[in-house]
């Protein structure tokens, strides 16, 4: 998957400005479609997807992001393809409880002594080759909170934007008859398919491409997990209703606290209502149900 970098310069009359514009920018980029940041000096950093960059679009949030004294300018770079999760895959992280019942561990640096001392009886191990989603991430905890918590025996689970599999995964050790899983990025679907191998778990089919490719896929969903950043949230979402049998749930996260008005704006216009929350920090993850 291939990402743009920007740097955003911020000019500012007197030293606590800078903080509030970093806010504002990066709400302003997570307007447009920016998916991570980090602080800089002069500013901040964004990174995006390189099919979502908007120049246009994203200078036009960031004059309305603008206060009186400070001012904003950014450069813009190609990110070279490379192996994001480099560092996991060299050290490693640690086993992730949920609940009781499930462990998420790290397949290329557990050994067997360690692994027979987990005591969960679903115990999934996880070999993360450019993909998002070790379990270690806040959102991906929740969304395996949302599936320990829920019933799926029997059903068939939809995962939009798979990564690692890791949720994909979970669904089918916790009962999921079928599970269909997508991601636009090659890496995540090999990926993917490589988990669920070592897992174990041969009810697993994986595509390339965004939510477009439901209008391929026969059939109807009781569960619809997506753990995406907001704008694609609201820009797909018609395309999970669209899947989502009356009376199954939608189960969503990948945003923070001030994106929940308008998730839960457009979910009302879908007839969608939310049945849980979990929040993790900042996170939060929504489950909401299909209404008749």
């Amino acid at each position: 998957m291939k990402y743009k970098i920007v740097h955003f310069h911020i000019s500012v009359d007197s030293p606590e400005q800078l903080p509030i514009m970093r806010d504002l920018v990066d709400a302003a980029a997570g307007e447009a479609g920016f998916e991570a940041f980090e602080e800089a000096e002069d500013g901040c950093t964004g990174y995006i997807q390189e099919r979502l960059f908007d120049k246009e679009l994203l200078s036009e949030m960031l004059r309305d992001a603008e206060i009186p004294g400070c001012s904003v300018t950014f450069t813009v770079s190609d990110v070279p393809d490379q192996d994001w999760n480099a560092a996991w895959e060299k050290d490693g992280f640690d086993p992730i409880e949920i609940g009781d019942e499930m462990v998420i561990y790290d397949k290329a640096h557990t050994s067997e002594e360690k692994l027979a001392r987990m005591v969960a009886p679903i115990k999934i191990g996880i070999e993360a080759r450019n993909a998002f989603g070790t379990g270690t991430h806040e959102t991906t905890r929740m969304m395996l909170q949302a599936l320990h918590g829920h019933s799926l025996e029997g059903k068939r689970v939809l995962d939009c934007g798979c990564g690692t599999g890791i949720l994909s995964i979970a669904a089918s050790k916790l009962g999921a008859r079928e599970v269909v899983a997508y991601d636009i990025d090659d890496w995540s679907v090999e990926n993917t398919r490589h988990n669920a191998q070592i897992n174990g778990v041969d009810n697993i089919e994986v595509y390339e491409g965004d939510a477009n490719i439901l209008s391929h896929i026969n059939g109807m969903f009781e569960v619809v997990m997506a753990n995406i950043n907001r704008n694609i949230l609201l820009h797909d979402m018609d395309c999970f209703d669209q899947v989502l049998s009356v009376g199954g749930h939608l189960m969503i996260s990948g945003f923070y606290e001030d994106d929940i008005l308008p998730l839960m704006t457009k979910a009302s216009v879908l007839g969608l209502s939310e049945v849980k929350r979990f929040h993790d920090g900042d996170w939060v993850a929504i489950v909401l149900v299909h209404n008749a």
